[in-house]
């Protein structure tokens, strides 16, 4: 199903919902605060109402648009606004270091598409070294799971492999009547600023991703059952992990501390003798 907006055809493929309310672009653009100078990069800019004041702060503005249309017809949507750069590609496959002047040097922003909006996050995260920080609008449902704290029924693999990697804040909440066509769940504005120097040390983050998904798939059973084949229970006495625990309650320096155990365990099991 499509719906015209503004002279475009929303694609429900692509979940395209634009954003419209002028008070919430304001109150991004105050949280995000962008200034001339600096290296940012707008994901899936669609229509342009963010990009238009972004442009007004920067002076010139990176974008990666993947709809074809829009890409073609933004330059001329924004003319004489600033220097717009677009990148007519798939946000899961563009390489963002390619637009990065150094470490920690290149901002993005953007109103993700709520049906890849974790791939995405995923995908900047192998790139956070050139990162300094990354400010988005997400499914309200997703950015309760990457601020959620370790106790709380919202805490899970997305929550650690985010906090392990990332300082996450929520920003704002945004309700569905602020975009065309509104989309059927609420909003939320999310921060992530990347750490220079990792809080936790994490050998093999391999390890760490596929403990925690075994463990969260079992999320109702004890730490002791879900890591059951993993992790042998005497690991967690060691390391002072209570087993009778459930996975949501274990901390990120724990399970960051767990798969060190287990990488350490299947380096020492696989080298010659």
């Amino acid at each position: 199903m499509t719906r015209r907006v503004d002279g475009h055809m929303a694609r429900k493929r692509f979940g395209q919902n634009f954003l419209t309310d002028e008070r919430v672009i304001a109150g991004i653009i105050a949280a995000f605060a962008p200034a001339r100078g600096q290296n940012v990069v707008e994901i899936g800019p669609g229509l342009g109402a963010l990009t238009r004041e972004l442009l007004g702060h920067l002076g010139r503005l990176h974008v990666v648009e993947l709809d074809r249309d829009l890409a073609a017809a933004l330059p001329l949507r924004l003319m004489n606004e600033g220097e717009l750069v677009v990148h007519q590609s798939d946000a899961l496959k563009f390489d963002f270091r390619t637009l990065a002047t150094g470490p920690h040097s290149l901002r993005v922003i953007g109103n993700l598409p709520y049906n890849i909006s974790t791939p995405i996050l995923f995908h900047l995260l192998t790139q956070s070294d050139v990162i300094a920080d990354m400010t988005f609008m997400l499914q309200k449902e997703v950015v309760e799971r990457m601020v959620a704290e370790p106790g709380t029924g919202d805490y899970g693999r997305l929550s650690v492999m985010l906090q392990y990697r990332c300082q996450v804040e929520w920003l704002l909440h945004v309700p569905p009547e602020a975009f065309s066509p509104p989309p059927k769940v609420d909003s939320a504005v999310v921060r992530l600023i990347p750490y220079a120097t990792p809080r936790y040390t994490c050998n093999d983050e391999s390890k760490l991703q596929h403990l925690l998904t075994t463990a969260f798939n079992m999320r109702r059973k004890t730490l002791r059952n879900a890591v059951k084949g993993l992790i042998p229970a005497e690991w967690l006495d060691e390391a002072g992990i209570d087993p009778g625990l459930r996975p949501e309650e274990v901390t990120v320096a724990d399970w960051v501390a767990l798969a060190n155990r287990l990488a350490t365990h299947e380096s020492t099991e696989t080298s010659p003798s």
